[in-house]
């Protein structure tokens, strides 16, 4: 079954601040557009030769390249570009992004293989967050979800690509998760329910998969189980993508309809996998079996990213 021709891979990699280089600074305390330090074109060099090899690891490990990558923290379209022309894509990966009113300027962007994927429509979700204050009324602005409606064997798939709003300042953010998943739980079941085109979720959700809205996420409104999370078992057994001092967790996620369990759909379900490959782990000892990060807080360590790529396994049905 691991033979590149029964199986297809879908992936999703949080890279951690795929920035464009920062211009020169006229002062040197002038904040920078990237927020990092001294981020100049030899470091945004390693970083995308970096990403690009993890899915040379990943195509060396599993046989095969996935056919759709789910991608966050990037930022605008040029580093995508740039990105799929290196190996192991050597331009043979489409790419769907948006720019997104994020106040960091990060993006959700979607590859996917052209020789097997077809993008029949396409469009960015946004959602705006009312803050009043004292003074005025402003809204808050998060990472647009992108929502694309694919072709794979003649049969059509929902994917949405997504970075929920972060556990930062006492998890001020939230409610505006809950509000995010409401919302798009909504339109997924809308889907399901009035189409026979099945749903990827994939994205960092910025929770764990037992916590209580990634649960009520996968039941419709009349507690009708409409999705599956594979990633439920994962973290179960302790396979993380992620780390927060000493906090093991798995925000990365990919969140399937039934269609992919079902024995009549062209693919079946296989495995779900962090792809912790210990080329990409941190060298240090002391933090053994962690993602080897591009920032230590404002230390530069020249590292993949600080989350580990995962991934789902789907096997053709033939």
């Amino acid at each position: 079954m691991d033979s590149k021709d029964e199986k297809e891979l879908i992936a999703f990699y949080n890279v951690e601040n795929l920035f464009r280089p920062d211009l020169p600074r006229i002062h040197k305390l002038d904040p920078t557009a990237s927020g990092l330090q001294n981020w100049d074109e030899r470091k945004y060099r390693n970083k995308l030769s970096k990403i690009a090899q993890v899915f040379q690891l990943i195509s060396e490990s599993e046989h095969s390249l996935p056919m759709l990558i789910g991608i966050s923290e990037v930022q605008g379209k040029k580093p995508l570009e740039e990105l799929v022309k290196l190996d192991p894509f050597n331009s043979s990966y489409g790419i769907v992004h948006y720019e997104s009113m994020d106040e960091r300027g990060v993006d959700v962007a979607l590859l996917y293989d052209k020789s097997k994927i077809e993008i029949i429509y396409s469009e960015p979700i946004s959602y705006l967050f009312a803050v009043e204050n004292k003074e005025s009324e402003y809204y808050d602005t998060t990472r647009d979800v992108l929502f694309c409606k694919v072709k794979y064997l003649n049969v059509l798939m929902n994917v949405f690509v997504l970075h929920l709003p972060s556990k930062r300042e006492k998890d001020i953010n939230k409610p505006k998760r809950e509000y995010i998943l409401k919302d798009l739980n909504e339109k997924i079941s809308k889907l399901i329910s009035g189409t026979e085109e099945a749903v990827i979720i994939c994205g960092d959700f910025n929770e764990n998969p037992d916590e209580e809205m990634i649960n009520n996420f996968i039941y419709d409104k009349d507690f009708n189980k409409i999705l599956v999370n594979p990633s439920a078992e994962l973290f179960k057994n302790e396979k993380f993508s992620t780390f927060h001092y000493k906090n093991g967790l798995l925000f990365d996620q990919m969140i399937l309809s039934a269609d992919f369990f079902n024995s009549n759909y062209p693919l079946l379900f296989k495995d779900a996998k962090v792809f912790n490959h210990d080329k990409l782990s941190n060298w240090d000892k002391k933090l053994a079996g962690r993602p080897f990060r591009t920032f230590a807080g404002s230390r530069y360590l020249g590292g993949y990213s600080d989350h580990f790529p995962v991934l789902t396994v789907l096997v053709k049905n033939q």
